[in-house]
């Protein structure tokens, strides 16, 4: 799910809380809304709807009903059910594709103390150049890493699904469209990964030294001056 960082603290004033702005919360929860819709999908067609197996079952079922299906005929009718959901999959990703330009166009307009690059920036002076081996700082450090990471796997994730959305108007060769494909659900686990290391860092941060983040996130926080 796109999150941001949970780090409510700057490494060189640790009394100080950030304030969380609209437009990060707005980016933040609908992200997360919009990724776990997409996984949704996606475990939705490869469990329930998987053409294999619910070609078998459309058969069994109709055949309850007094309706006889052939195999190719089963086999077209599962095919166009996960089709449905492939098509709310790909709506998903529009939305996902949108709020990646909003991110971006949001970066440019944000205080200058939220942008994401602006941080990145200065942690790295923090630990590197005024080598402040501290806790806060090695832990601001690793958490930009890895919201960096995670950027750069969204951007992977925007192009490799636009791509496929459009394969038709692109006309792709079918070797580049299957690579595109491995990449594109690749993807999809390295996101599971950074879901779980969220998910864990939040709880370790509510249990321990930065209680409040969940809500700093929904509220905004305090302000920067208290």
């Amino acid at each position: 799910m796109a999150i941001i960082e949970p780090v409510k603290q700057d490494p060189a004033n640790p009394d100080l809380t950030k304030r969380k702005s609209a437009a990060l919360r707005l980016w933040h929860w609908s992200n997360a809304i919009i990724i776990s819709g997409s996984l949704i999908t996606v475990l939705i067609n490869s469990t329930f709807l998987d053409d294999r197996s619910n070609q078998s079952f459309l058969k069994t079922e109709l055949q309850k009903g007094g309706t006889i299906l052939n195999d190719q005929q089963a086999r077209v009718l599962a095919h166009a059910q996960s089709d449905e959901v492939w098509g709310i999959h790909i709506y998903f990703g529009y939305f996902l594709a949108a709020f990646f330009v909003f991110r971006l166009v949001m970066e440019i307009f944000q205080p200058k103390n939220q942008r994401f690059f602006v941080g990145l920036k200065e942690v790295y002076r923090q630990y590197f150049v005024l080598k402040q081996n501290t806790y806060l700082a090695k832990h601001d450090l690793a958490v930009k890493i890895i919201y960096l990471g995670f950027y750069g796997l969204l951007t992977i994730m925007v192009i490799t699904g636009l791509s496929l959305a459009f394969e038709d108007e692109l006309a792709l060769p079918r070797q580049l469209h299957h690579n595109i494909k491995e990449v594109h659900g690749f993807c999809m686990y390295l996101v599971l990964a950074f879901i779980a290391v969220h998910l864990a860092g939040v709880f370790l941060a509510e249990r321990g030294k930065e209680p409040g983040v969940v809500s700093n996130m929904i509220n905004g926080g305090k302000p920067d001056h208290e």
